[in-house]
């Protein structure tokens, strides 16, 4: 089919800055379109769209009378996982086949979603265009090779790939799957003018000032009035703003990002800076009571100039609780997916009991692919787990006191007692983000489940995992209400169990 107006911008950028890569990007877009529009196709089967009259199979009524008829969709499956096009589900809108998912959200009337289709296409096309040859086998780096292994991005947002504001230049200098060394800036910050928590490192001080790292599409964009000195090296993570220092293995650096990645802006809040302390010194408590299961990656000093789109939050990074001696490595859940159902078992078994009891004593993880790690041992077989990100769990301060516990002051977005809340938070994270994918099925995800709970105390959390439907973000529906509230919307799954 013609490229899209975005598809074409980025091929000329892409001979402008780097042509021997122009082949690769046209050969993966067939495949990089597949993998969105089956995204796509996902979020209007599963999401609550007001114009979608009724569902039945693949046939969805609309409200202005049209017929919309795809596959059948397994809600487990990652859409167009690998670089072909032969998954692209075969979509009609009234009889007219429909082959990108732009052309489907215009035909739907969603003019600004469908730019933001063609971006996500194109830019997975560039993303798989730098990919390594399928059965390389094992990154060749330190842990932050793993996850810049992690070609696709988010494995059912149809904006999986979506960068509005990077041109192809700057993706290339700085998203994680293209392998880039960053180069960080410093802000100087008086001491009296900053907002601190932790211990902030004194390699990042300079006599009175602190310096808070700064990520170099934010100096070029946002804060251009801003003085900033040279700073040093890191690696670009899975989250893209968050990098690995190239001097300092042990730590890991979180930058502010005013850029929309998949559904949000990347700033830090000063809410987040304020509880960043005492947020991580709880869950770090908690953790220790989980029988070595489960490590947290403490942060260890959060600063900021008094604005989001300044601040900075260092942390450890998650081979702090590894034995590199002993041949162990850590690995995003994300970096492992798809795994045969034999090794998904084993990940379940490891990652629900524990995230079960942990929400039992108040907390909620968001435990996705990306902030939930597994420790493995040489032969590949996971031992425990680390977590990391602290930044949008949520507490119940009723479920702490009934253990004794006492909730820190925290931001109030932090703060529910609502069961459905705390258990959307971590179901809708860890067996939707994280084991969904690795199952790539409702099939296998279900087995997996049944031996990871065999034999668990019942209680409310556990009965309401294996009787209800799954819920999870409407992600399609959020992008579409852009204009809107804001804030997360939620959708329900099959369950899992059913």
């Amino acid at each position: 089919m013609p490229q899209t107006a975005a598809e074409r911008t980025v091929l000329a950028q892409l001979l402008a800055v780097r042509p021997e890569s122009a082949d690769a990007y046209t050969a993966a877009l067939p495949g990089a379109r597949a993998a969105v529009l089956g995204r796509l196709w996902r979020g209007l089967v599963y999401e609550p769209l007001s114009w979608v009259a009724r569902r039945e199979g693949g046939v969805l009524e609309l409200a202005d009378g049209r017929r919309l008829v795809g596959p059948p969709c397994d809600p487990y499956a990652v859409p167009g996982a690998g670089s072909s096009a032969g998954g692209a589900p075969a979509l009609t809108l009234d009889g007219v086949r429909l082959r990108h998912p732009g052309e489907l959200a215009r035909a739907l009337g969603f003019a600004a979603f469908a730019r933001e289709l063609d971006g996500s296409a194109a830019s997975l096309a560039l993303s798989r265009a730098a990919a390594p040859p399928a059965g390389a086998g094992r990154p060749d780096g330190g842990a932050w090779a793993w996850e810049q292994a992690v070609v696709d991005g988010h494995p059912y947002h149809p904006c999986c790939r979506h960068r509005p504001g990077f041109g192809v230049a700057e993706e290339l200098a700085y998203a994680p799957e293209h392998r880039p060394l960053v180069r960080l800036a410093l802000a100087p910050v008086m001491r009296t003018r900053a907002r601190v928590s932790g211990e902030w490192p004194a390699e990042l001080r300079d006599g009175r000032r602190l310096l808070i790292p700064v990520h170099p599409w934010q100096a070029a964009h946002v804060l251009t009035r801003t003085a900033l000195t040279d700073g040093f090296d890191a690696h670009p993570l899975m989250a893209l703003r968050t990098l690995a220092p190239a001097h300092s293995p042990r730590l890991h650096v979180k930058t502010a990002l005013s850029a929309r990645l998949t559904s949000s802006v990347r700033d830090i809040s000063t809410g987040s800076i304020d509880s960043a302390a005492a947020v991580s010194a709880l869950v770090a408590d908690l953790a220790a009571r989980l029988g070595g299961l489960l490590h947290v990656t403490r942060n260890l000093g959060a600063a900021s100039a008094g604005r989001p789109e300044l601040a900075a939050v260092v942390r450890e990074a998650p081979e702090v609780y590894a034995d590199a001696a002993a041949g162990e490595y850590v690995v995003p859940l994300a970096a492992l997916a798809p795994q045969p159902p034999d090794r998904v078992a084993e990940l379940a078994r490891l990652a629900l009991p524990v995230c079960l009891r942990l929400l039992g004593l108040g907390v909620a993880l968001e435990a996705h692919g990306q902030n939930l790690l597994a420790v493995l041992g040489p032969d590949g077989r996971p031992r425990r787990l680390v977590y990391r990100d602290l930044a949008d769990i949520r507490v119940s301060p009723a479920r702490l006191a009934r253990h004794g516990l006492t909730a820190p002051v925290l931001p109030a977005r932090m703060l529910t007692d609502d069961p459905a809340a705390l258990r959307r938070k971590l179901f809708g994270s860890l067996v939707a983000g994280a084991l969904g994918p690795l199952a790539g099925s409702r099939e296998v995800l279900r087995t997996a489940l049944a031996a990871a709970t065999a034999g668990l105390e019942p209680g409310a959390d556990l009965t309401a995992l294996r009787t209800r439907p799954l819920p999870v973000k409407a992600l399609t529906l959020m992008r579409l209400d852009a204009g809107g509230a804001g804030g997360d919307r939620w959708t329900e799954l099959p369950g899992p169990f059913g």
